[in-house]
């Protein structure tokens, strides 16, 4: 990723900086609103506060956030400066707060925290369990934060994953291509090509590695709980004809709890 592991995995991602404006195409906002109602339901059936509040770690363009400002008042949290440029013109009405998910303290409390794909980037256990206890500090006694790596090491296999859109004469397509570095038992790497054209007809490809953190199950339980939160595993299938199974955490904060 070109910095430590000590630094937020994402920073030298073109596709999070020069090339933010093309990232509507690579998941459009149309394609989230499954995966928000999923959220939003969880966070009712697990809270044991009436939700009005929410606070997203690691939200990028706010493509989940289109579909959950609907029920929840929202601050919304990146590191880039280019992906919350994105967020504020989809989502103006909400609150936008630059910060890194293992160290920002915004000094209140929200009914729901959420940390969605971001949270990948949590390539160690010690920045995994930093991003947690953020999540725990900022979540309300009573509400619950949830959690949604894109997998855990039960459920990981190597491959590819291609797909794209196109809008008003742009167009891309990926290559997504997962796969283990030796000896790195909790990382892999998903190398991102991109295949840009432009309005006038221009093809330009790029590249990006994204180095991510894989743990057992197990492990995101002990942390959740170690934060401070009742932790709680909830299994779902991926699309709407099944495919391969993933995993949502849920950490509920007891209703009388200090801070971690």
């Amino acid at each position: 990723m070109g910095r430590s592991e000590e630094t937020y995995s994402g920073l030298n991602l073109r596709l999070y900086r020069d090339l933010a404006e093309w990232y509507p195409l690579l998941t459009p906002v149309e394609d989230y609103a499954e995966e928000a109602d999923l959220y939003r339901r969880l966070f009712v059936s697990h809270s044991l506060r009436h939700p009005v509040t929410l606070l997203d770690l690691g939200s990028g363009p706010g493509h989940n956030a289109a579909y959950l400002k609907r029920s929840f008042a929202c601050t919304l949290v990146d590191l880039e400066p280019a992906m919350l440029e994105l967020n504020r013109r989809l989502n103006p009405e909400c609150r936008h707060v630059q910060g890194d998910m293992r160290s920002i303290r915004l000094g209140g409390t929200f009914d729901c925290v959420l940390l969605h794909d971001a949270v990948n980037y949590m390539k160690s256990r010690g920045g995994l369990a930093d991003a947690i206890a953020t999540a725990f500090i900022h979540t309300a006694p009573g509400g619950a934060a949830l959690f949604q790596p894109d997998f855990v090491t039960e459920t990981f296999a190597p491959g590819t994953e291609t797909g794209g859109s196109e809008k008003d004469g742009r167009a891309l397509r990926y290559l997504e291509w997962r796969w283990i570095p030796e000896n790195r038992e909790e990382e892999y790497i998903a190398d991102m090509a991109y295949v840009l054209r432009e309005r006038d007809g221009t093809v330009e490809v790029f590249h990006d590695r994204h180095s991510l953190g894989l743990f057992p199950r197990a492990v995101w339980v002990e942390l959740i709980r170690g934060a401070g939160f009742e932790p709680v595993r909830v299994p779902f299938a991926h699309g709407p004809e099944g495919g391969p199974g993933g995993d949502v955490f849920l950490g509920v904060r007891p209703l009388s709890s200090e801070e971690g």
